[in-house]
């Protein structure tokens, strides 16, 4: 069984940082990692793996320091890593990243399975995963909390806002999971170490046949007009003092305030 993972490098999310005058996210200088909810997707392909066989082919588009990501995910077992690089990839709405990653997922050949974050961390929009399902031509499967794997079949369990769902598709399939679905694992330094030899397969938009119409910001029909951090109605204040003191400082602001 051929599974998959297409994932995200994100800034770090403890790290954020925001200029102010053109209302962007600061990205230079600032440490990245694997957008967590792929995370989770890397480690059930993983177990899939474990239970049915197969490989793991881990993909991901962006500048060259992406490749970070992708070494990270080889440690934790993947067994393949692509990386879809270039100048004209840069600025993809969600459109043209499901347009990009269609495209090298069908020159990679054969595949059974295709698993996704539920969204990245950075966009949050949640749209890429269904949208590459489009592109493939295959069914797609949101919000998975678990997976089965049966004749040529998949079975997942969905996590809804009010209960589960059951849904089973014919495979190849597309798969977009959430966090509760597994732990990730922890590299062991030994893998950690290999990994950093692997060898990662870098592709451009000549090797994997895509429209240069279609791809990057010229083939994004969407913008991002502005970023901004909202601004707060209210600060908050810390008490000083013992236990007792803290309370008759709440009280009394409380009722200064008017509330009784």
């Amino acid at each position: 069984m051929h599974t998959v993972v297409c994932i995200k490098q994100v800034p770090d999310t403890t790290e954020v940082e925001w200029d102010e005058e053109r209302g962007t996210m600061k990205r230079e200088g600032v440490p990245s990692i694997i957008n967590p909810f792929d995370e989770n997707a890397i480690e059930e392909a993983l177990r899939l793996r474990e239970k049915h066989g197969g490989k793991v082919t881990v993909m991901t588009m962006g500048p060259p320091q992406a490749e970070t990501a992708l070494r990270s995910a080889l440690a934790m077992g993947a067994d393949e890593a692509v990386l879809l690089t270039s100048r004209d990839f840069g600025g993809a709405d969600t459109l043209a990243t499901s347009y990009t990653l269609c495209a090298a997922i069908r020159k990679l050949g054969e595949f059974d399975l295709v698993i996704c974050g539920r969204q990245a961390f950075d966009g949050d929009t949640g749209q890429v995963g269904p949208g590459l399902a489009e592109h493939l031509g295959i069914p797609q499967i949101t919000y998975a909390i678990q997976v089965e794997m049966t004749d040529g079949r998949c079975r997942v369990r969905r996590l809804l806002e009010d209960g589960f769902e059951v849904v089973e598709a014919r495979r190849p399939v597309l798969l977009t999971v959430v966090k509760q679905i597994n732990e990730p694992r922890y590299p062991r330094l030994r893998n950690v170490l290999a990994a950093k030899k692997k060898q990662i397969t870098v592709w451009g938009p000549e090797d994997i046949g895509v429209d240069p119409d279609r791809c990057g910001l010229q083939g994004s029909p969407t913008r991002v007009v502005r970023v901004f951090r909202p601004e707060r109605a209210w600060q908050g204040e810390m008490l000083q003092g013992t236990t007792d003191e803290k309370v008759q400082q709440l009280v009394g602001k409380l009722r200064a305030a008017g509330i009784r």
